[in-house]
């Protein structure tokens, strides 16, 4: 299997060392170097609906980079679209539900599936974790990234409900339960609930319980892009 190591700081890089004949799956645009002994190809990774359903409903890549380690050992570095900090999941016995835009690479035997939800909630308005989530499957590892610092939070049953704002999540353990809703959103009804998260400033909450870990990063990447969009267009505007 590849060998995955973060390298680097504050902003780490992902350096992938491979033997021959062994690969790894990223985002399209993910790869920053890679030598010689590597060739790079793309693929509807899952097939087609697993790539769509990737695509138009969380804003994952319709083709994924495959990079082979075909004519001998190698390695490559990688990197996330934004800013940020990456983390690397063991996945196997524990498998995680990933947010929007976290995925950044996996090892050849990990599969990143695109699931249908049931408890929306909330949800129906958008975000992450919407009608369909991000989970991972097989066994290997898979490097994730966020806006910002990533910090792990232990879930325990002692802690009762532990609700996280949905902006800042960049993946939980999927055997933890969990609801996403509006915060505060008893009594008012739905529309209730819906204009008071756009009036307020609320967004959506994943409410969790269990026992599991949840991956948080210190910036709302959503209010990021729109706070850069902002900016850069008012320096537009001013020239």
């Amino acid at each position: 299997m590849a060998e995955f190591h973060l390298v680097g700081s504050p902003e780490p890089f992902l350096l992938v060392k491979m033997r021959r004949g062994e690969s790894i799956f990223c985002e399209s645009d993910a790869m920053v170097m890679k030598e010689q002994n590597l060739e790079v190809g793309g693929k509807l990774r899952g097939g087609f609906f697993q790539s769509f359903m990737r695509k138009f409903t969380t804003g994952e890549s319709l083709f994924q980079q495959e990079i082979t380690a075909k004519a001998g050992d190698g390695e490559c570095l990688l990197s996330p679209n934004l800013d940020g900090d990456m983390q690397l999941l063991d996945v196997g016995t524990r498998q995680y539900v990933l947010s929007d835009g976290a995925f950044v690479a996996a090892t050849e035997h990990t599969q990143i599936k695109a699931k249908v939800q049931t408890n929306i909630g909330g949800a129906l308005f958008g975000g992450t974790g919407g009608f369909v989530v991000m989970e991972t499957g097989g066994q290997g590892q898979v490097c994730i990234s966020g806006c910002g610092t990533l910090l792990e939070l232990d879930i325990t049953p002692e802690q009762g409900e532990v609700t996280v704002d949905n902006g800042h999540i960049v993946a939980w353990d999927a055997s933890l339960q969990y609801n996403i809703g509006i915060p505060n959103a008893e009594g008012r009804g739905l529309m209730g609930n819906l204009v008071n998260s756009l009036t307020s400033g609320e967004g959506l909450v994943i409410k969790f319980r269990g026992h599991g870990k949840v991956i948080v990063c210190s910036r709302n990447r959503g209010n990021y892009l729109n706070w850069l969009s902002g900016a850069l267009g008012q320096q537009n505007s001013q020239r």
